[in-house]
């Protein structure tokens, strides 16, 4: 296989996964530099066993390549990463007993503080006072609404892609991601306009 001349940065992920399928160990490394740092942040929110998370997203990694010629081309990358891990967590977990033996991933707690600060500090309408408050609403949503939330709004991840993660139907998936947004607007005592801005392409 030739080498690509683009930089790696600009390898779009399709033309990665589909390389690796046919093979390719530097496509393998993109894809894996690419991703191991989002994938073991949402790892950590799932689980409060940093080793395990990195073990389960390395194995992710390995079963990809070990089993990559009889991967789907037609993938959405980052969400089939993202699904792989939780998926490879809900089996550590059914195996060490830490909740029911189960086959769906529903009682996996989202553990991840949601922030928005870092986003939001320049903003006209965010002053330290409102994030902080924001951030506290966030972080007091059920687990799956923030859980979706996080998914649409850290990456990015299309509704549908949240459904399928989440092993939901689609209006499901929609109900948890209104739901939150509700409960935001209906505690938030400031400007709605913070609001719209944080979850504008939310829906």
């Amino acid at each position: 296989m030739k080498t690509r001349i683009l930089p790696a940065n600009l390898i779009d992920d399709n033309t990665l996964w589909n390389d690796l399928i046919l093979g390719d160990e530097k496509s393998f490394s993109l894809l894996f530099e690419r991703y191991y740092g989002d994938l073991v942040s949402y790892g950590n929110s799932l689980s409060p066993y940093a080793e395990k998370v990195q073990d389960c997203v390395q194995d992710v990694f390995t079963d990809i390549w070990v089993y990559r010629s009889s991967l789907q081309s037609s993938v959405v990358v980052k969400a089939y990463l993202l699904s792989s891990v939780r998926k490879r967590i809900a089996r550590l977990f059914e195996r060490d007993h830490i909740f029911r033996k189960t086959a769906s991933t529903d009682d996996i707690a989202f553990l991840l503080e949601f922030s928005v600060e870092n986003d939001l500090l320049d903003d006209d309408y965010a002053t330290k006072e409102k994030v902080s408050y924001l951030n506290k609403l966030l972080n007091e949503l059920p687990a799956r609404q923030k859980e979706a939330l996080y998914l649409r709004y850290h990456q990015a991840l299309s509704v549908e892609q949240i459904a399928e993660m989440l092993d939901v139907n689609y209006q499901s998936a929609s109900n948890l991601l209104h739901r939150g947004l509700l409960t935001l607007r209906k505690e938030w005592k400031g400007s709605f306009a913070l609001i719209t801005l944080l979850f504008s392409s939310s829906l």
